[in-house]
């Protein structure tokens, strides 16, 4: 499988953001249920414990990556069922994450961003917010998770072309 990477590279007043949009023939409610409800987290990106609301700490853990210690992520903003705003600072960099959610038809439209700094290595982080992103779709249909090796290397150098040309 050679998925097609979706994101592209918006410039902000602040530097660049990564946006890759998702579509779902679901409410919005149900989506909003799968990026926030811990269990249903836990099926594409990661279990997390804590009180949810805006200037609350979570402790997450990454359930698709090597072993690692649990973290922090702050909840910057939340607004059911639309928006919802993190953060995390740990040994990989400041990252600062949004969901956008829209609905039309039955059909919920996901638009993710991640704000980027100058550190940020593209070519690494947009495949892999592909292959997280198709795993939320998956753990929404039943369907096969997807291969990390399917997005990584193959899509990074499409990644580090976009930010050639930004």
């Amino acid at each position: 499988m050679n998925p097609t990477p979706m994101g592209r590279l918006v410039r902000t007043p602040e530097g660049r953001d990564l946006v890759i949009v998702r579509t779902f023939r679901a409410p919005i409610e149900d989506v909003w249920a799968s990026i926030t409800e811990p269990e249903r987290t836990a099926r594409w990106w990661g279990p997390w414990t804590g009180e949810p609301g805006p200037g609350r700490t979570i402790r997450y853990t990454m359930g698709f990556e090597a072993e690692g210690p649990a973290s922090e992520m702050l909840i910057e903003a939340c607004e059911p069922p639309r928006h919802r705003a993190v953060r995390a600072v740990n040994d990989y960099g400041d990252w600062r994450l949004e969901a956008h959610l829209s609905e039309s038809a039955g059909v919920t439209e996901m638009r993710f961003t991640q704000h980027l700094d100058d550190t940020t290595n593209i070519g690494d982080v947009g495949p892999g917010w592909e292959y997280y992103l198709d795993n939320l779709a998956a753990s929404r249909t039943g369907g096969a998770m997807p291969d990390f090796n399917d997005y990584y290397p193959s899509q990074k150098q499409y990644y580090l072309d976009l930010a050639a040309g930004s």
